[in-house]
């Protein structure tokens, strides 16, 4: 089976692999991919959609972008952590349907604050510090919809000054997933 072939029949199977960095440019085709599910009529739209992502992470703004078309999407999206989900990676990772949003049992997962370099005049940089902030808050509410946890248990345990990397127990725990299994 060639490549063309593989990626025809996951999609017709409404599934996605998603193995990249979060960009402008490779989130948009997972966008124009739950938004063209979306769009079919009734008769012919999926049950769910699988999104299975193995992501170092990325830019934030793409990110949420995707968030949001999840979350908005009328086909509910099942999401599948394989080898490494880290940072903006995570962020896509719980935003799956509660109940369906599993980890395979190797699967790596890195949490952290939202970090960036700058440069500029002063006031480019305190608009930077306001567009951090709103950032920061964007994660820690996103965290608290699909986690469960607190605010103060999501700087604790997720968002605290140094890298958090954790297995799938570990973050089953946390509820950052519902399921540890080998199968999707």
């Amino acid at each position: 089976m060639d490549i063309k072939t593989f990626e025809s029949e996951m999609y017709e199977n409404g599934m996605y692999l998603f193995m990249s960095k979060v960009t402008d440019e490779t989130i948009t085709p997972v966008i124009e991919w739950i938004i063209y599910e979306n769009l079919k009529d009734l008769e012919h739209r999926k049950e769910y959609l699988t999104l299975i992502i193995c992501s170092p992470g990325g830019v934030a703004q793409p990110c949420f972008a995707l968030i949001d078309v999840m979350t908005g999407s009328c086909i509910p999206i099942r999401t599948v952590g394989i080898g490494e989900i880290s940072s903006c990676g995570l962020l896509l990772f719980i935003a799956g349907d509660p109940g369906t949003r599993t980890l395979t049992p190797n699967t790596s997962i890195l949490s952290h604050q939202y970090s960036w370099g700058s440069h500029g005049k002063e006031h480019e940089l305190f608009g930077k510090m306001k567009e951090f902030d709103l950032l920061t808050k964007r994660m820690i509410r996103h965290y608290k919809k699909f986690t469960g946890l607190s605010e103060k248990q999501i700087r604790e345990n997720l968002l605290p000054a140094t890298d958090v990397w954790l297995d799938a127990s570990q973050a089953l725990k946390l509820g950052i997933c519902d399921k540890v299994k080998l199968t999707y």
